[in-house]
Parts: structure tokens; C-alpha cells; sequence
């Protein structure tokens, strides 16, 4: 054998020896997740036990459904004038329907060409499906009409989520850690696995105090963060009690100390949310009198009082707001191939969120926005874990990321952006926003700049393969996010979300 073959099949054995027992060449792993061995990830534990959370179980019946493609059993067609009330009456037709096995009543079907919608409509009931031919030009497309603010179609049960009595446990542990699916509490009663529960974070002043969210700079309209605003309210599933410790579905994404109050937990109902609607094939617009006007339709889709749902291959085009936003008491719902394009509204604040998610355990991925402000972006007080994965923004006029008082366990996964990425302490900003979240972490994404700080307390912010610039935020003197592989090419997993689903299925084979 020459030199020249010795040297190439030298070569060709490093390639096959790093491809079968180690990482592809020129690939690269955090520090905090690796890969072991069949695809299981390892979480690499900081001093106090913390880890990157499990994001998987996120999204329509937390991925472990597909989305159905539920038949058809009314069909609307488009008319010149307005359509609100033929839509409407459809809907409230289907929504009489005795569900079916799998819990649906149907799908009203809109079929291709234009529907006038001066106002709003309405799905209030489980297992009801709104589908269109397509969101492109030749789709279906429903025309928000008139000079009023207001969202295009609303879908929302009713009731609230309460405790249900004498269940009430409180957590024993000192410190549980992010990351973490167990704790131990003072009494089990009557909980068994199954159980719906809520596992309650209060909210301290000493926790308020070490933040440092008492001494917000103030300005005109500044609000100190006020102890009995934060207590935070996380919704689980028991999967296994063992003697006095409770193993939850969902991983702890805030650290729970007993020194700011610990935590509580209590079995939950809550009769009156819906699930299992789905809105999809439909192409959104609104009317508008200039590129700045505010008096026309505002958010495309709402979302509300419900569990299981999804929304995809939905555009809007021209609303004040965005194309979907999940509000507060939305959980386990799935948002995808999606986009929302051109908004028109003054450019400055509660304006352009495009995709906003203020639930629980939801999935925003596969989606586009153009001329939005903050594009994939949270509100206060946001109990995760949520995903925003594999999606782009362009022409935006701010940033994406959490965008105030406290979003905890947020992924931001290949997300492509020609603006900002922030985690940080925003400060005196709005009436006192502060910091914007804990546990947010920045995975494989494209900025063309990004700010990732650490709060005080509560647990650590992450940027993990940015390709782009950093930043130190706009207030100085904070904690630095952990920062990992900046503009580093062959992140491995290339997707975390991906990653954890495809392990956890594997481990439930």
C-alpha cells in the first residue's frame, strides 16, 4: 500500500470510528446536554442540582397524538355579503352533535373564496373543527371587515381551574431543583397517578427582595413587583406516587426553595375548559385605511379555556396584534406552519405579537412572521414548560423572547431571526417589566444579536450555538447567561425539542 492510500484509509477509519462510537465529525455537544448511549440525553447537573428541563411533553396531548384529521359534516359556501351568521349558525349546529368516540363532532368546511366577518366568531364547545381550503390568495380567505379592534375567531370555554378541597399537600424538600420530576410532600392523601394537579409557587417578599424587583428604576408609571402578583400556578399530571413522593409528568422549571415560600400543590378540576378544537387551512385577513390605522381586526386567533387543540396552515395578513395568541388558561395546544405577514398599527407597545403564547405547555413551530415587533414572545407570568421551534422572523421591529414580569421555562429552538433575541431584566421598560424570565434557553438559533442574562435567584437563563452577536442587555451589572459554542457551526443535537421527543418515545417503546 502507498503513503498516499496508508494516509486516506487512516482517514476513513477516524471517519467511521467517530461516526459509530462518538459525535459526527466537526459536531459538538453542550456541557449540559449530551448524548449517552441508544440516544439517551444526559442532563449535566450545576452546584444546586439544576438542569436543562425535559421540554418534549409540550403541545397537542403533549405529541403522544397526532393531530386528526377529523371528517367533515357541514360545508359553508362564500357569499358577497357578510358571512358571520351562516359561519356562526354552522358551528352551533355541529357543536349540538354527540361527539364521537374519539371526542370530535366534526368539521364545519369553508370552502375557497372570500367570507365578510364584521365582528366575531365563536367556538365554545369540544370537538369542533374549522377548516378551509388553503391559506393561500385562491383559499379560503375570511375578511376581518369594519373600524373595530377585535379578534377574527375566538375559541374559549368557560369556568376557572379550581382546588378541589382537602386535597391540599405541601412540598418538604428545601430545594427542588429545575429540571426535576419528583418532590416529596407532607401528606399523599387520596393522590393517586392521573390526578390533574397544580403545583403552587408563592410569591415572597424576600424572593421579590433578592430579585431586586423592588428597586426597579422608577420613572412615570413604574410599578414595584408586588409578592401576592407572583404567586405562580404550574398545571401537571401525576404519573406515580411512591410513600410520600410525588412524580410528576412535567419537569419543575423555576427552582422551588423554602426559603421563599417553598410550594403546595392540590388536585385540580376544571369542568368547563374545552378541548379538541382545531382551526386550520384558512387564510386570515383584515381591512385597514393606512399603515398605521388601529381601529380594524386585531388578532386573527384566540385561544382560551382550553386543552388539546391545534392551529395549522393559518395566515394572516394585515391584523393590529398577530395571528395567534394563547392566552393564560390555554394548555397543550399546537400551533404550526403558520404565518403572520404584514401587520399594520403604529409600531410601539401591545402592538405585533405575532405568535404569543401566555399558557402552558404549548408548541409554536414551523411558522413565519414579517413586520411584527415581538414575534415569538411570552407575557407575565408564564408557567411553562412551552416551544417555540424552527421559526423565522423578518422585517422585525423589536425583539423575541420573553418579554416581561417573569416567563419560566421557555425553549427557543432554531429560531431565525434578522432582529433581536432577549432574556433579560428590562427594567423600568413598560410599567415596570423587569425580569423577563427564568429558565429560558436559546438552542441552535439565528440573531443578529442577542442579550442572555441570569436572574438573581430562581435558576439560570441559557444561549446554547447563537449564530450572532452578543450583547450585555440594556442594564448593566447583571449575572451573565451561560453562554456555550457562540457562533460555534455543528451544535449536536440540532434540535433540543426534537432530540428530547425522539428520546422520550423511545424510552416509552
Amino acid at each position: 500500500m502507498t503513503k498516499r492510500l496508508r494516509k486516506k484509509a487512516a482517514i476513513a477509519a477516524a471517519v467511521v470510528i467517530a461516526f459509530s462510537f462518538g459525535l459526527p465529525v466537526n459536531k459538538w455537544e453542550s456541557k449540559f446536554v449530551t448524548m449517552g448511549p441508544n440516544g439517551v440525553l444526559r442532563y449535566h447537573e450545576d452546584e444546586h442540582g439544576n438542569t436543562i428541563p425535559d421540554f418534549s411533553r409540550v403541545g397537542y396531548y403533549q405529541g403522544d397524538q397526532p393531530i386528526p384529521d377529523v371528517p367533515v359534516v357541514k360545508t359553508v359556501f362564500p357569499s358577497d355579503t357578510n358571512s358571520q351568521a351562516v359561519i356562526q349558525k354552522a358551528i352551533d349546529e355541529v357543536s349540538q352533535r354527540k361527539p364521537d368516540i374519539n371526542g370530535f363532532r366534526g368539521a364545519i368546511l369553508l370552502k375557497k373564496g372570500t367570507y365578510k366577518i364584521p365582528g366575531t366568531i365563536y367556538i365554545v364547545t369540544s370537538g369542533v373543527v374549522l377548516r378551509g381550503e388553503g391559506d393561500g390568495e385562491q383559499g379560503t380567505k375570511l375578511i376581518a371587515t369594519g373600524n373595530r379592534q377585535r379578534s377574527l375567531i375566538e375559541v374559549m370555554g368557560d369556568g376557572y381551574l379550581e382546588e378541589i378541597p382537602g386535597t391540599r399537600a405541601a412540598v418538604t424538600d428545601d430545594y427542588v431543583p429545575v429540571g426535576a420530576t419528583s418532590f416529596n410532600v407532607n401528606t399523599v392523601g387520596k393522590l393517586k397517578a392521573s390526578d390533574k394537579i397544580v403545583l403552587v409557587r408563592p410569591g415572597t417578599e424576600e424572593w421579590v427582595k433578592d430579585l431586586k424587583m423592588d428597586v426597579i428604576d422608577s420613572r412615570k408609571e413604574t410599578k414595584q413587583w408586588s409578592p401576592g402578583e407572583y404567586e405562580l400556578y404550574f398545571e401537571r399530571v401525576i404519573t406515580k406516587v411512591k410513600g410520600n413522593t410525588i412524580f410528576i409528568d412535567c419537569p419543575v422549571v423555576m427552582a422551588l426553595e423554602k426559603k421563599y415560600g417553598g410550594a403546595s400543590l392540590f388536585k385540580s378540576t376544571f369542568d368547563e375548559r374545552i378541548n379538541k378544537v382545531g382551526i386550520e387551512h384558512l387564510r386570515c385577513e383584515s381591512t385597514f385605511s393606512s399603515d398605521t390605522a388601529e381601529d380594524h381586526g386585531w388578532t386573527a386567533i384566540q385561544f382560551n379555556k382550553i386543552e388539546n387543540g391545534w392551529v395549522r396552515h393559518v395566515t394572516s395578513r394585515y391584523f393590529g396584534y398577530g395571528c395567534v395568541h394563547l392566552n393564560e388558561l390555554a394548555k397543550w395546544i399546537t400551533v404550526s406552519d403558520s404565518r403572520c405577514l404584514d401587520a399594520k398599527s403604529k409600531i410601539t407597545g401591545s402592538r405585533r405579537y405575532s405568535f404569543n403564547n401566555d399558557g402552558q405547555q404549548n408548541l409554536v413551530m414551523n411558522c413565519y412572521a414579517s413586520e411584527g415587533r415581538h414575534d415569538y414572545v411570552t407575557g407575565a407570568r408564564v408557567c411553562g414548560p412551552n416551544v417555540f421551534y424552527n421559526c423565522t422572523a423578518k422585517n422585525t421591529h423589536a425583539d423575541i423572547g420573553p418579554h416581561h414580569r417573569w416567563a419560566s421555562g421557555t425553549l427557543y429552538d432554531n429560531i431565525v431571526t434578522d432582529g433581536e433575541i432577549n432574556v433579560q431584566d428590562r427594567g423600568n421598560w413598560g410599567t415596570g417589566h423587569g425580569w423577563a424570565g427564568v429558565t429560558q434557553v436559546l438552542w441552535n438559533c439565528t440573531a443578529k444579536r442577542a442579550a442572555v442574562q441570569s436572574p438573581w435567584v430562581s435558576g439560570k437563563n441559557y444561549c446554547i450555538g447563537l449564530k450572532g452577536g452578543k450583547y450585555a442587555g440594556r442594564l448593566g451589572g447583571r449575572m451573565d447567561g451561560e453562554w456555550e459554542g457562540q457562533n460555534k457551526p455543528g451544535l449536536h443535537p440540532g434540535s433540543l425539542y426534537l432530540m428530547q421527543y425522539r428520546a422520550r418515545k423511545a424510552a416509552q417503546q
